[in-house]
């Protein structure tokens, strides 16, 4: 009874803003739902009234001009969406972007936005999670750890014997710092997402530009692995002579298999998550889009908006864990089959 008193007012205080503006004018389902999974140049955290509550982020711009410009990325609301020959694009091929008057783009633009700075936020938490257990065997202790620590070990240890021994064998150790990473970066980033309020709420691994890189990160570390029997595979198969001369065609079908494989590792990834946001934000959304529709409508939607939304949030709990150990399995795999050895390939 205490913890529903505490709960159901802090819920309305939340939900209130979005009953007001919802009544004002027309929900934009696709520009909230968008919104929130885009990158942007501030940090937006709830609405109070018409009020926005956000962190400006700093904007490092490079122009034509040559002259770089540092400030804060609430400069632009204060002066009209326009500051030192720079503004926000709205729409077009740079939207959220910043451009400059001409509508082209700097020629640099490194400004921290709120999925650089979300990374390194979920970074920290990620060495606060880990650094107390490397402590912990450092200093020999023989008791197993216990808490946070224990949490930490098991899924380390059951990723290392449910992946990482099966696919690498021997040379398991000498890929166990990367592919542990790849998990649990992958899976803090996940689990942080899922949480509606400052400092969670980004969506890292639902944007495609985080995940090319962790793709890029598994192609460059499978290819300078590669054996001779490997690279042996991809240009000159074990196939009929005229599927590789005059005219290369299964050469030609393993080079391409290289570039599929860190493709489908980006897809894969940032679908799943980006669905799943999306997915739950257009769920609550139904409840402030019925609302002119009459009480009786609105307040069963709100039911079955409500229990779609916990069943989805729960779903993408077991999905952020799963999208994590599949990357990292597929990244197993792909270097296990690069390290081929001519026994194993006659076997």
């Amino acid at each position: 009874m205490k913890l529903r008193r505490i709960i159901l007012p802090l819920a309305l205080l939340l939900l209130a803003p979005c009953f007001a503006w919802g009544q004002e004018q027309k929900l934009d389902v696709k520009g909230i739902v968008l919104g929130h999974l885009a990158d942007s140049y501030e940090w937006h955290i709830t609405n109070v009234g018409k009020r926005a509550i956000a962190i400006p982020l700093p904007v490092i711009v490079w122009g034509h001009d040559g002259a770089w410009r540092l400030f804060l990325s609430s400069r632009f609301e204060e002066n009209g969406g326009s500051y030192q020959g720079l503004s926000i694009a709205e729409g077009g091929d740079h939207a959220g972007k910043i451009v400059e008057a001409d509508g082209s783009r700097p020629r640099l633009d490194i400004s921290l936005t709120k999925t650089s700075l979300a990374i390194v936020i979920n970074s920290a938490v990620l060495l606060l999670l880990v650094l107390p257990l490397a402590r912990w065997y450092r200093r020999g202790k023989v008791a197993p750890p216990k808490g946070m620590r224990g949490a930490v070990e098991m899924l380390a240890e059951y990723v290392d014997d449910e992946v990482l021994k099966p696919c690498l064998g021997e040379e398991n150790r000498k890929y166990t710092p990367l592919l542990l990473t790849f998990f649990f970066f992958i899976f803090v980033n996940n689990m942080m997402g899922l949480i509606p309020f400052f400092p969670g709420g980004a969506t890292v691994t639902g944007n495609i530009a985080v995940t090319v890189i962790l793709a890029l990160v598994t192609f460059l570390v499978v290819n300078f692995s590669g054996t001779k029997e490997y690279w042996k595979e991809v240009f000159w198969p074990e196939v009929p002579v005229w599927l590789k001369v005059p005219a290369p065609i299964m050469p030609a079908i393993e080079v391409f298999g290289l570039f599929t494989k860190p493709f489908a590792l980006t897809i894969r990834l940032f679908a799943n998550i980006f669905a799943g946001h999306a997915v739950i934000l257009a769920m609550v959304c139904v409840i402030f889009i019925t609302a002119p529709m009459g009480a009786g409508v609105n307040g069963s939607m709100t039911v079955v908006s409500v229990i779609f939304s916990i069943f989805m949030f729960c779903m993408e709990l077991l999905v952020g864990f799963i999208q994590a150990y599949v990357f990292t399995l597929l990244s197993a795999v792909f270097i296990s089959l690069a390290k081929v050895k001519h026994e194993n390939h006659n076997h």
